[in-house]
């Protein structure tokens, strides 16, 4: 029996998901969990043999909680379900350990493959997205990741610069190096362009 932990803040997804995957033999939802720190608590106690994950969710995002997982407890396989079909998530997402992720327009059937697949030691990948991932590679570090974030949401220099213990001369540095790597005219369109590319 294959254990699996949930975790995405809809929750009628969440049950649907639940749901659909008790269905199957060989799985069991062992628990589930509408937020990434909940998540984490319930990988700690619970040990799963696999965790399904959306990306965008309160407190700890997806990527984040994989990457946390990996290093907490490296046993435990993750496989990301999101609606966003951008190659730039998909590479975050395989960079912070995750071994399996899939749009949430796939069909039930598939999922529970790919948790069969990941717990055995492979990689689960949705083909739109498995071509496109290498082609066109994220340009920030996570430090001017950071930084465009923190922008996106409409911070000045100042307050962003007290929210990362960092200089403002620094912060403004990071946001020049972002917009200028990204081909921006301003911090707003940089953080707007990366967004859509996956790498916020």
């Amino acid at each position: 029996m294959i254990r699996v932990l949930l975790a995405e803040d809809q929750s009628m997804v969440l049950g649907a998901l639940s749901a659909l995957l008790s269905l199957e033999d060989d799985l069991s939802v062992v628990g589930t969990a509408t937020d990434g720190e909940a998540a984490l608590e319930l990988v700690l106690t619970l040990l799963p043999d696999v965790l399904v994950t959306d990306i965008e969710m309160p407190r700890l995002s997806g990527l984040d909680l994989a990457a946390r997982v990996r290093e907490e407890c490296p046993a435990v396989r993750v496989i990301i379900v999101t609606t966003f079909a951008r190659s730039g998530y998909l590479r975050r997402a395989l960079d912070a350990g995750a071994r399996g992720y899939l749009l949430k327009d796939a069909p039930a059937t598939q999922l529970a493959q790919a948790i069969r697949r990941v717990q055995g030691g492979g990689r689960a990948i949705a083909p739109a997205l498995a071509e496109g991932a290498w082609d066109d590679p994220d340009p920030l570090t996570e430090r001017e990741r950071q930084v465009l974030r923190e922008a996106e949401s409409g911070l000045a220099t100042a307050a962003i610069a007290a929210h990362l213990g960092l200089s403002e001369g620094t912060v403004r540095n990071y946001l020049s190096e972002a917009i200028s790597k990204l081909g921006a005219g301003n911090r707003a369109e940089a953080a707007k362009r990366a967004r859509e590319k996956g790498w916020l």
